[in-house]
């Protein structure tokens, strides 16, 4: 990272900005050429190991692509302000923001897609759910582990 006076290193402090964003974007590898897609996610530590979770259609591009490169790379950011400076090239910008990457897992069964959807709408809506399986049934839950995880701010 250029600007190490902006880098957050803290797993914490990581998870922090994370709970802040509300939408994050997946890149993707479609047969060699990017897909970024906006999603609605939710974050929490397993073990020690920030997880990422994404809820969607049971079919799509998106799918079609994780089963043939489950390899992901996820950004979110938030805290966006603009920072006026006197002359144009003055400006700035303050903002947060997390990059990780970590390979996409779909989910099956009640209980592992309810645990994900559970972190999807408290990070989402604030409020907890309880999901039945003919619920869990309609959707199609994504985990993301990540295994390199990063953020930046600029206050």
């Amino acid at each position: 990272m250029r600007r190490k006076d902006r880098e957050v290193t803290s797993i914490d402090e990581i998870m922090e900005i994370l709970a802040r964003c509300k939408v994050c974007r997946l890149g993707l590898a479609d047969h060699g050429k990017p897909y970024v897609v906006p999603v609605n996610f939710g974050a929490q530590l397993e073990d020690g190991q920030i997880c990422i979770y994404i809820h969607g259609a049971k079919a799509g591009r998106k799918l079609d692509i994780l089963r043939e490169n489950p390899l992901i790379c996820v950004e979110a950011d938030c805290g966006h302000r603009l920072l006026e400076g006197e002359i144009a090239c003055a400006h700035s910008y303050a903002y947060e923001s997390v990059i990780g990457f970590g390979k996409a897992e779909v989910l099956q069964g009640h209980q592992e897609k309810a645990k994900g959807l559970e972190a999807i709408h408290r990070n989402v809506t604030g409020k907890r759910f309880a999901y039945t399986p003919e619920q869990t049934e309609t959707v199609a839950v994504l985990r993301v582990a990540l295994e390199e995880a990063s953020g930046k701010r600029r206050a």
